[in-house]
């Protein structure tokens, strides 16, 4: 499997390139707007062509490249097939495999961040979203979220992965790049170790973070697969401006 992790450093989104070396098709998880131009580089500098976009659940701190993708380089959108959206060309359900070209990717629900959230296993790595993050986990305080949901999720799907899996995260603000189940199962301070889901739940009702800046654009230009709305105020036109520095992973 062709393989990049890729950083997107407005939102700190984590967009990853998966592809087949043999039929040499592509799919790109969780892409950013300001970033879809360095993407699509990305895959004609390894000769493959892009057939699929997949975005882990409808974010509210990036717009989705999904719809510039398609309309670019004609990659079907693949989200959550319980959100029921127009724009989606294929729905993803749990437990019902993706192929591209030889790369089998299975889709894992995994809600509590949002209500509709999957993960993606992809041989012997997951790319977990907001899910799980590095010594973290997503917000549960919004879009459907729910801390118990969350927990268990976590705790009863993701934990249950063989321990030499690789985690990769949708973001990660501190440079760190990948973990592992076992690591995480270990150390993760808000879902590992002998935590409880009451203690779980405590600690998100309290974390007592501020309101999402890009939330009220976000979730509506994402509920069209990536439409950056009109009349973004000044102060957030870097969400969909296109990126002019790149960091790899």
């Amino acid at each position: 499997m062709i393989f990049r992790q890729l950083f997107e450093p407005v939102s700190s989104t984590y967009t990853y390139l998966l592809a087949c070396p043999q039929t040499r098709e592509a799919v790109l998880i969780d892409p950013a707007m300001p970033a879809w131009q360095r993407d699509l580089q990305v895959v004609k500098d390894l000769g493959l062509k892009l057939v699929m976009t997949i975005d882990t659940h409808i974010h509210a701190d990036h717009i989705t490249s999904a719809t510039t993708l398609k309309r670019e380089a004609g990659s079907r959108i693949a989200l959550a097939a319980l959100d029921a959206l127009a724009c989606t060309d294929v729905g993803l359900r749990d437990g019902v495999p993706l192929q591209v070209g030889g790369v089998r990717l299975d889709p894992v629900h995994t809600p509590g961040h949002t209500d509709n959230h999957f993960a993606i296993v992809a041989d012997d790595r997951v790319f977990t979203g907001d899910a799980l993050l590095i010594d973290g986990c997503g917000r549960t305080d919004f879009q459907s979220g729910d801390a118990r949901t969350l927990y268990a999720s976590v705790r009863g799907k993701l934990f249950s992965l063989p321990p030499e899996t690789l985690v990769y995260p949708g973001h990660d603000y501190h440079g760190r790049w990948v973990s592992s189940i076992a690591q995480e199962k270990q150390r993760n301070p808000r879902l590992g170790g002998e935590r409880t889901v009451d203690d779980f739940v405590q600690l998100m009702q309290n974390l007592n973070l501020p309101y999402p800046k890009f939330i009220d654009y976000a979730v509506p230009g994402n509920r069209q697969c990536g439409i950056c709305p009109g009349n973004l105020p000044d102060t957030l036109q870097q969400y969909c401006r296109e990126m002019q520095e790149s960091r790899q992973g």
